[in-house]
């Protein structure tokens, strides 16, 4: 059985050469927080609070569970190892090369298509005022496109402080709707012509209005709009002393969810009848311009129009690093390895850029579809991301189960239990945006792509943690590769 002392680690250590440690404290802290509130809640959720009803914020604090235990899951890989290559990284070193290449990819396919998500949100952001009504959608979104990316390019400094203001402008306004929001419960104020509060629901059809069904098929938007919550691992790799921070920095995503998915949720419920809510529109705004406050909705369209750009300059930032780790060991093109001398990873920030411009495209031609399809195609690399962390967690369990690693002290909670049931969560995932593409119109011609999709990865991992690339045999000579039972092979 390998050992520790047997194994090297130049080979994923390689990867994060040329990066500066650019990241502060208080910029990491503010990136796990601003990862977790994006585009999915801003814009997503008001046709989700139409389509299920009331009993939404259910949906977000089930799926929230699972997204507890994967990011301490990740927290526990990036204690292990802090890396700008994240969990494809860690596929590399647990489960193989192979496995590593898939992941990689279903993520830049997730990063892809969210960056479309965001620029048309921002694009139906800007169309929200009279006066950007008369600039076509797409001309926006190249617009938006171009100025994120000019930003990400310049250093990883300027992309922490872009995100910390960006993150803190979003927390703020969470913060002031939850205080608005419990004031106009407290009063049993009226809005629209309805009293605020239980009877809302009550004169609206109750909690479910529109049948347990219709949580389950709405699931794999509310998985979209928990994306970007294993950014905070990506960060790791250029983070000043990631040991400290970034426990602090995982532990408070998780309460900051709670409070700000469920919570909003709730109060959106109490506070409009859900038919209010629509495609779109942002539901946060749909409230505040209903409530008579001058120049509130005007307020809150701005929030979510910075949410929509920090999670653009988020997703190119990621897609960068994950590229370059996956150049760096044979599973992309070498171009994509090449970084500036400010260690920006340019090749692969504009890879994505060149993917999302047909965002661009689909805005002019699709503008009303753009949307929701790249959300369709997003949460694929979603479920796959977190599937692969798990998965990697699980081994590097295992390992330490054999006395080939040791534990760190951030450990993911109720070892080895939740694993098992992290594991499938993923799957049920899949299940659910399968259901959801079969009861749209004409949607049954999408299930076999949308069950192929889904199990690729699936089976690539599979594969992978059965045998190492011979890429990486050759780099790591006391590779840790697996043996057909599930251990680790003997050194060579």
């Amino acid at each position: 059985m390998a050992s520790p002392a047997n194994y090297d680690t130049s080979a994923l250590t390689r990867e994060d050469e040329g990066y500066h440690k650019g990241l502060k404290n208080r910029q990491v802290q503010m990136i796990g927080i601003g990862g977790a509130i994006g585009t999915g809640l801003f814009m997503g959720a008001g046709k989700r609070l139409h389509e299920a009803g009331p009993s939404l914020w259910l949906v977000y604090a089930v799926c929230g569970i699972f997204v507890f235990f994967m990011l301490r899951a990740l927290g526990e890989l990036v204690l292990h190892r802090p890396s700008s290559g994240s969990f494809v990284s860690y596929a590399r070193e647990f489960l193989g090369e192979k496995a590593a290449y898939i992941a990689g990819w279903m993520y830049f396919v997730n990063w892809a298509a969210t960056s479309i998500v965001d620029v048309t949100a921002i694009a139906l952001y800007m169309h929200y005022w009279g006066s950007f009504k008369a600039i076509p959608q797409w001309t926006i979104a190249l617009i938006a496109l171009v100025i994120v990316l000019t930003m990400n390019m310049i250093s990883v400094k300027l992309f922490g402080e872009m995100e910390f203001w960006a993150a803190l402008i979003k927390v703020v306004a969470l913060v002031a709707f939850l205080i608005v929001g419990i004031v106009f419960l407290a009063g049993r104020f009226t809005v629209e012509g309805a009293t605020t509060g239980p009877s809302i629901l009550a004169d609206n059809g109750g909690l479910f209005p529109t049948g347990l069904l219709a949580l389950v098929v709405v699931t794999s938007g509310v998985v979209f709009a928990y994306a970007s919550v294993e950014l905070v691992g990506t960060a790791a790799g250029e983070t000043e002393n990631p040991e400290k921070v970034m426990p602090k920095a995982i532990n408070a995503v998780v309460i900051r969810i709670a409070v700000f998915y469920v919570g909003s949720l709730i109060l959106l419920a109490l506070l409009l009848p859900y038919t209010l809510y629509k495609e779109g529109e942002s539901p946060f705004v749909t409230f505040f311009s209903r409530v008579g406050l001058p120049y509130a909705g005007d307020i809150m369209n701005f929030v979510v129009l910075t949410a929509a750009l920090s999670s653009l300059n988020a997703g190119l930032y990621s897609t960068g690093r994950i590229l370059r780790s996956m150049s760096m060991n044979g599973s992309a093109p070498q171009l994509l390895s090449r970084m500036s001398s400010n260690g920006v990873p340019f090749a692969g920030i504009a890879l994505t850029a060149c993917f999302t411009v047909v965002g661009v495209f689909m805005n002019m031609v699709i503008p009303a579809k753009a949307f929701e399809t790249a959300l369709d195609v997003a949460a694929l690399g979603i479920i796959a991301s977190w599937a692969t962390i798990v998965i990697c967690q699980l081994r590097l369990y295992q390992w330490t189960q054999r006395g080939i690693l040791r534990r760190g002290k951030f450990q993911m909670p109720g070892a080895p239990l939740h694993r098992v049931r992290d594991a499938r969560f993923p799957a049920g995932g899949a299940g659910t945006h399968v259901l959801r593409k079969l009861l749209e119109p004409g949607g049954s011609g999408d299930l076999h792509a949308a069950a192929h999709h889904r199990l690729v990865p699936l089976q690539g991992t599979r594969h992978g943690a059965g045998s190492r690339a011979r890429g990486l045999h050759r780099a790591v000579p006391g590779d840790r590769g697996d043996s057909d039972d599930g251990r680790p092979a003997q050194p060579r």
